[in-house]
């Protein structure tokens, strides 16, 4: 059986465009392993089919912006260029033209690449993110592992680039943190009680433990994690649970509450609602609680702490 995929573009005059021979594909039907698409065979298809829409959208963008806005002139061209952009399912270069503004009003620069205004960065953002979630679960050569096994990604995509792409996600939404307090618990109880009535309840777990510096075995960093989950009682069965989880190096993070603040919020966490933090006795942990919520329910968890005493 012979397959032939083609993709159809309907621009906005409804005007059709057909690329033809988008994927030809020869399957067999005799054994279950003929059966659907293969993994290598989806990575082919996703791959041209990226390269033909990122293709059109590109023309489409440079076509809208090649004449004058003012005016309607079309622009000249000073030199031709070109632009890669690394996405989820391959890396690809376009045609980037630099031109020159047009006469009818003075201009600032002497001349402009258009495409630079939609490629703002090298990476496309669902790239990074997926870079940056796999790398926070399990290291840089796993998740380039993982990466490379699923989708069509650059072949040259590296350790070094998953590293760098990772860390430049967390330096900008450490940036976007916002500062650090004694407390966030915030107006009065008079304020509480106009709230409306909270959906679920909240429970909190929080640890630490040690983990050893690469460069120097001999010292350790302690690291607290936690994770906060939002249940739901009866006659809410068909709620789905809230689940995010937080870590910091407790000797290098200068905001740990407000760490901790964030993810309470983005469950939607209401002055009056119930929360229940689970912790053992360290005053590290026990500061990271206070005034949180005026609801909270410290539990203290014995057993580490009998663990030191009886061992």
């Amino acid at each position: 059986m012979r397959v032939k995929l083609q993709l159809v573009i309907c621009h906005d005059d409804g005007q059709e465009e057909t690329v033809t021979d988008v994927i030809a594909l020869n399957k067999n039907n005799q054994r279950i392993e003929h059966l659907g698409l293969s993994l290598a065979e989806s990575q082919q298809l996703l791959g041209t089919l990226q390269r033909h829409l990122l293709q059109q959208q590109v023309n489409t963008f440079l076509d809208t912006h090649s004449t004058c806005p003012d005016c309607g002139t079309p622009l000249k061209l000073k030199a031709h260029g070109s632009r890669s952009f690394r996405t989820l399912f391959g890396t690809f270069t376009f045609q980037s033209p630099r031109l020159e503004p047009c006469d009818c009003k003075p201009h600032k620069t002497a001349s402009f690449r258009p495409l630079s205004a939609l490629l703002t960065e090298p990476v496309a953002p669902e790239l990074l993110y997926m870079e940056s979630k796999w790398s926070s679960l399990v290291s840089y050569g796993l998740s380039l592992d993982a990466l490379k096994d699923f989708l069509p990604v650059d072949l040259s995509l590296d350790v070094k680039t998953v590293r760098y792409d990772t860390l430049k996600v967390a330096t900008r939404l450490e940036a976007e943190l916002g500062e650090e307090q004694a407390g966030f618990i915030e107006g009065d109880p008079s304020e509480w009680e106009l709230l409306p009535l909270p959906e679920g309840f909240f429970i909190v777990g929080i640890d630490g433990g040690y983990v050893r510096n690469w460069l120097d075995k001999k010292h350790n960093f302690e690291v607290i994690v936690g994770k906060s989950m939002l249940s739901f009682g009866e006659g809410e069965e068909d709620r789905t649970p809230s689940l995010k989880r937080f870590g910091f190096v407790q000797t290098l993070d200068t905001k740990p509450k407000r760490r901790l603040y964030e993810v309470l919020q983005s469950q939607d966490l209401q002055m009056n609602q119930a929360i229940t933090f689970l912790s053992d006795g360290d005053d590290t942990l026990r500061a990271l609680q206070m005034e949180m919520s005026p609801k909270a329910t410290p539990i203290l968890d014995g057993f580490p702490r009998t663990m030191t005493l009886t061992v």
